[in-house]
């Protein structure tokens, strides 16, 4: 079916249900049934901004508005079901996936090997063994704890004295494991301690192929259809070209086909998908109808081009940009109805005044703020308010912005 079309619409059911944004956000959100939403996206990013939630417990918030951040704290930290490592950026993964971080811990041994001697200060590879060898006899570090003699850095967070950058090196290359964070910070422990053996045992490990078949596999069925730059991007394990031949073997194979997905604008870009698209359940759903708001890191909106494609939604972070030169501004939050994104708003927590303060909401344009609509971000609201640990909801003058930016 090397001729198949998706539709725009039938797309975006496909799309947001892969990444469970079809179903209403309800159920319970603990243990397994948490576990099975991260696994089910495959990881959470990680991000440090808290002006609401933090990115993680927003994305899982978003799937399960009963999420507490204390769930995904007793997941990763008590139950040991999740290890935190890099995909495009640090994540939580399911820890049944640990194997295949094999490969991406190898090839981070020898690519930061070189990229850390001509970033990084001091003679880090010299102070393994000593930091290997305190966090033996102590337990679980941070870096604050390690290299007190050491001086620290003026450049800001990059700017890492030996033995931190010794730390990141050893949990990247597989010596160290991340058992938890206080605060924002890591804490590192020997691998032997955090991972159960059969995981760690070289002799379990898979293959490098075997890991790039599984890498592109998993990553197209988490997307639904993907160009091969979208399956190597999804987990950032495999090359482009590792991900170009795999399309190419499984296509031979009659694992995957070709089609065309339209874009919002009726443009149509190959893809690649599994032969029963045309047979997916997804295409039947029609995504709930109850607005919620996503983190600006949500895995459906990580890839910008593609959302700008499928939903007409062009987003950029502005967190870098000096206020003056910002379009709407510091964090501003997707709004998602149905299977469109309605609009962004600019809303921050402010736990010393226990209030969400709205400080401007824009509605894309063609979306009428209708008073249905305006209930339902205010119900959304009283919800992302227990999330952010505040009671009250305040909004600014003039805070709904009908004339765009």
């Amino acid at each position: 079916m090397t001729g198949y079309i998706l539709n725009n619409r039938a797309a975006r059911r496909v799309f947001l249900h892969r990444h469970l944004l079809s179903d209403t956000p309800q159920g319970d959100a603990t243990g397994a049934a948490l576990l099975d939403v991260i696994t089910r996206l495959g990881f959470v990013q990680l991000d440090s901004i808290n002006t609401v939630a933090r990115a993680h417990d927003l994305i899982l918030f978003s799937r399960k508005s009963r999420y507490r951040p204390k769930a995904l704290k007793t997941l990763y930290e008590t139950d040991r079901s999740l290890f935190e490592h890099w995909t495009h950026d640090a994540a939580v993964i399911p820890m049944e996936f640990y194997r295949h971080w094999s490969m991406r811990r190898e090839r981070d041994a020898e690519k930061l090997r070189k990229q850390y001697k001509n970033w990084r200060r001091g003679d880090y590879e010299a102070l393994f063994q000593t930091v290997l060898d305190q966090i033996k006899a102590e337990g679980p570090l941070s870096s604050s704890d390690v290299g007190k003699d050491e001086k620290k850095g003026s450049g800001g967070w990059w700017d890492w004295h030996p033995s931190k950058t010794a730390l990141e090196y050893l949990w990247r290359s597989g010596a160290l494991a991340v058992t938890g964070r206080e605060g924002f910070q890591k804490r590192y422990d020997l691998t032997e301690r955090v991972v159960a053996p059969d995981l760690r045992d070289p002799v379990n490990a898979p293959t490098e192929a075997e890991t790039i078949d599984w890498c592109c596999n998993t990553a197209l069925d988490r997307l639904g259809f993907a160009s091969h730059t979208e399956i190597a991007a999804f987990w950032a394990h495999v090359t482009l070209a590792e991900a170009r031949k795999w399309c190419e073997t499984a296509l031979a194979r009659g694992q995957i086909m070709r089609c065309l997905v339209k874009g919002v604008k009726g443009d149509l870009k190959p893809q690649f998908a599994r032969p029963n698209l045309p047979e997916d359940p997804a295409l039947e759903i029609s995504p709930t109808k109850r607005l919620r708001v996503l983190s600006p890191f949500d895995p459906a909106l990580r890839d910008r081009k593609r959302a700008e494609r499928l939903f007409g939604f062009t987003y950029r972070i502005e967190v870098f940009v000096p206020e003056p030169k910002r379009t709407y501004g510091y964090y501003v939050f997707p709004i998602l109805e149905g299977d469109r994104l309605v609009g962004r708003v600019d809303m921050k927590a402010f736990r010393d005044r226990d209030v969400l303060h709205v400080k401007a909401l824009w509605p894309e344009n063609g979306v009428r703020w209708t008073t249905a609509r305006a209930n339902a971000f205010e119900a959304e609201l009283q919800r992302v308010k227990k999330l952010a640990g505040v009671s009250q909801v305040s909004f600014e003058n003039e805070w709904l912005r009908l004339g765009g930016p």
